[in-house]
């Protein structure tokens, strides 16, 4: 895998994640969805707290997945570990030939991005703004997180956002300075898309979730599928966990050697 490859795949598949392995729990299908008239701000509150009850919560995650990348044509099936500690870090490990190389490792805070390029023996590490070069200016760390746990990102739960309900699911759209979103749920109450789009700087971001199981008292999707656009840039990446273990004893290990050359 070239550098630009491994580091947009680490970068976009913690944005912020379809393989033959399937997840040994049991699926959770959602009901069916029925037609209903369409109903706004007098349901907004109980809405935005029912979808905020459904919610995610964890101290920790460990995930593994078979993941296909196609970073602008350079496709690789390759196996992708996390590592996630709630609201303060999101470690990611890149594995290849059944996991016998591993040519790629990041380690995620919400002050700074590091990448190990194994391949290279080269090694990157910059302030969070460094994911703006793929994502708008209001993704922060809590969303990157929300995008790759099924959550829907708290700042978007909001009263600024307009709610609606659809054909018996919600509906949350809004604005946030250039920022569009829309996320769009199912019968279950879990997000079933998030779209985030920024037209003035041509940033877009797609992530489809399906397939969830049970998790923590809650639900986790095990299938994520993601489509970003920068410019550009076009990247696709297709994930089903084979592996979803929620507040176990988790490490982050990430040592540079001292023979990799820094990335400037």
């Amino acid at each position: 895998m070239k550098r630009n490859t491994i580091n947009s795949a680490l970068l976009l598949g913690s944005i912020v994640f379809a393989t033959a392995c399937k997840p040994k729990k049991e699926i959770v299908v959602a009901p069916p969805t029925t037609p209903t008239e369409t109903k706004t701000d007098n349901s907004k509150t109980q809405a935005l707290t029912l979808l905020n009850n459904k919610q995610l919560r964890f101290n920790t995650l460990s995930l593994k997945a078979k993941a296909s990348l196609d970073i602008a044509g350079d496709a690789n099936d390759v196996t992708m570990n996390f590592r996630i500690k709630d609201k303060e870090v999101i470690w990611v490990s890149i594995t290849a030939l059944g996991g016998a190389y591993e040519p790629a490792r990041a380690l995620i805070t919400p002050d700074s991005i590091k990448i190990m390029n194994r391949a290279k023996s080269q090694y990157l590490s910059k302030p969070f703004s460094y994911i703006y070069n793929f994502t708008n200016k209001q993704v922060n760390f809590n969303t990157l997180q929300a995008i790759l746990t099924g959550n829907a990102a708290s700042e978007f739960l909001t009263a600024q956002s307009d709610v609606k309900q659809e054909n018996g699911v919600w509906l949350v759209s809004g604005r946030k300075q250039d920022l569009d979103y829309r996320l769009l749920f199912n019968t279950l109450f879990k997000v079933a898309e998030t779209n985030l789009n920024d037209t003035k700087n041509g940033q877009a971001l797609k992530v489809s979730y399906t397939d969830y199981q049970k998790l923590n008292e809650s639900l986790f999707p095990s299938a994520l599928q993601i489509n970003t656009l920068s410019g550009t840039k076009k990247i696709n990446i297709s994930l089903q966990f084979v592996k979803i273990d929620g507040n176990v004893p988790v490490e982050f290990p990430f040592k540079v050697p001292k023979s990799y050359t820094l990335v400037k």
